[in-house]
């Protein structure tokens, strides 16, 4: 059987998140853009379920610094009236409806991992939604690669290079492409027959959902 014949995969909505960020000393990376777009197969072709961008106003203790401008383009004054945390991603997470099946999907899905575990109290649902790393996907699908970096599988599979790669809406566009071939391609892979196959090999726990250990002191 097909990935793409699963039960379960043809029940799941994923949804391709990417977050731009400052990485202020002494704190985990704070927010500064988001983008998420959700992607739904239907009677054999995808579609596009929903779509979401945002920039948001870091905190005080964050500013963006003149190698978060270069790296992204976003200035201090482009953030100074944009949402708080809380509300952008309080806006984002009431997108998602309960008792919907979805997988989050992210190049390198620890580093939005560990942005949503850090804001979980603004967003609680996405915080407990587990996620599907495209570079262990990408690994098991196309060995032999020099790495396995954004612009690298970009290049690999011929997706064009945006103007305004690095922004969130642009990484998000990628990021779906690329999940989209690599879907495809573990569609011709016996070893990839379903959605629980998919995160054996690519998955990855949300902190939320993951056991808590009791401290090693405890009574």
């Amino acid at each position: 059987m097909a990935l793409t014949d699963d039960s379960g995969f043809r029940a799941t909505t994923f949804v391709v998140i990417d977050f731009e960020t400052t990485t202020p000393s002494g704190h985990p990376p704070q927010p500064i853009e988001v983008a998420a777009l959700a992607l739904r197969l239907h009677d054999g072709a995808w579609t596009e379920t929903g779509r979401s961008t945002c920039l948001i106003r870091p905190p005080a203790f964050a500013p963006v610094t003149p190698a978060d401008t270069a790296q992204t383009g976003l200035t201090a004054e482009q953030l100074a009236n944009a949402p708080t945390p809380a509300q952008a991603l309080g806006a984002l997470d009431r997108r998602l409806t309960p008792g919907t099946p979805y997988l989050l999907v992210a190049q390198h899905a620890a580093t939005e991992a560990n942005v949503i575990h850090h804001q979980a109290e603004r967003c609680p649902t996405l915080a407990r939604t587990n996620l599907i790393d495209t570079i262990p996907l990408a690994k098991h699908l196309v060995p032999g690669l020099p790495n396995y970096k954004l612009d690298t599988l970009m290049a690999h599979f011929g997706i064009p290079h945006p103007p305004d790669r690095h922004r969130a809406p642009a990484d998000v566009d990628v990021t779906a492409q690329l999940f989209l071939h690599l879907i495809a391609a573990a569609d011709r892979d016996p070893r990839l027959d379903s959605l629980a196959a998919l995160f054996k090999t690519a998955g990855r726990t949300a902190k939320a959902n993951q056991p808590v250990q009791a401290g090693l002191f405890d009574a």
